[in-house]
């Protein structure tokens, strides 16, 4: 006996170290997930910061990019051109302008696509490409462009060649004073919103004349199906009088039926639908004295004929 209880307590002190040692290992995963999670919890806000810390540095440069650029800008200068030849490329422009001072940006208005299909549908077999109607250049030095306006303005593109395309045609050139670059992208961008509202109102009207168009045409659906509705119910009016009449003429035959034979049969009836014709007939002689009485004969007359009732 003794030996079973030292048994019994040994397997239950084996049992409550193994109990404490499953919940030793849950404590230290229930430990190692919660470091996971601050060690991420610590990764994302590093993150977040390293992103705000490259925003920051993002806008400052872009401020001192824009910064350097308006100082910069300040001593560009910008020459309007009032026609451009044809087939005259921005390309072959930088080319002819280059010359006389550094060229940065070039911006040349196309034609309009209206003119545009009228001129290739004219033209036949030649140059049908692209065209320009007017356009801008931005010198690096205000003192250039001044210069180079002054020098070419009516004068021929390429004078010291005559087989080119453009000996023929002159400079329109003009010196934008205090104009920048900036106040053209705003005129463009006050083109396009222009553009974009008018077709807007086109979209908005094509659409109100859609909505009107199918409210017609929901209302004549709407119309018609009233007008179907009226005619059903003067077929069925229609059709109930006649039933009507039909009932009332078989009443009428019913009454007569009765009158000369007794009730009609059901069988009869049936073949009996169509109303019955009437034919004039005399009056019956009704018995009694009256002004319009028959004349009788007497009993000596027929005790004559008949003989006597004794006999």
């Amino acid at each position: 006996m003794e030996d079973e209880k030292e048994n019994s307590s040994i397997s239950r002190s084996s049992e409550d170290e193994e109990e404490e040692e499953e919940e030793e290992a849950d404590e230290t995963k229930k430990q190692a997930r919660s470091r996971k999670r601050s060690e991420m919890r610590e990764q994302q806000q590093q993150q977040v910061e390293g992103e705000e810390k490259n925003k920051t540095k993002k806008k400052k440069n872009r401020r001192r990019v824009l910064e350097e650029q308006a100082k910069v800008g300040g001593k560009r200068g910008i020459c309007y051109l009032s026609r451009i030849p044809p087939h005259l490329k921005p390309l072959k422009l930088r080319h002819l302008l280059s010359q006389f001072g550094e060229v940065l940006r070039i911006y040349l208005a196309p034609e309009d696509a209206a003119a545009r299909r009228m001129r290739r549908k004219r033209v036949k077999g030649g140059n049908s490409g692209k065209n320009f109607t007017e356009g801008w250049v931005e010198f690096a030095h205000k003192s250039v462009a001044k210069k180079v306006a002054e020098m070419l303005n009516g004068e021929s593109m390429e004078a010291n060649r005559r087989r080119s395309a453009y000996h023929y045609d002159l400079w329109n050139i003009k010196y934008l004073r205090k104009f920048k670059w900036e106040n053209l992208t705003e005129e463009i961008a006050y083109k396009n919103a222009v553009r974009e509202q008018r077709l807007a109102a086109e979209i908005s009207a094509a659409k109100k004349e859609r909505d009107f168009y199918l409210s017609r045409v929901d209302q004549s659906r709407a119309i018609n199906s009233m007008e179907e509705r009226k005619r059903k119910r003067k077929k069925q009016e229609e059709e109930e009088a006649a039933q009507e009449e039909e009932a009332q003429a078989y009443g009428d035959s019913s009454a007569l039926g009765t009158r000369e034979g007794g009730p009609i049969s059901a069988a009869g009836k049936k073949n009996n639908n169509k109303p019955l014709r009437f034919f004039p007939q005399k009056k019956t002689v009704v018995d009694g004295g009256g002004a319009h009485a028959t004349p009788r004969l007497g009993l000596d007359v027929l005790s004559k004929v008949f003989g006597q009732k004794g006999e």
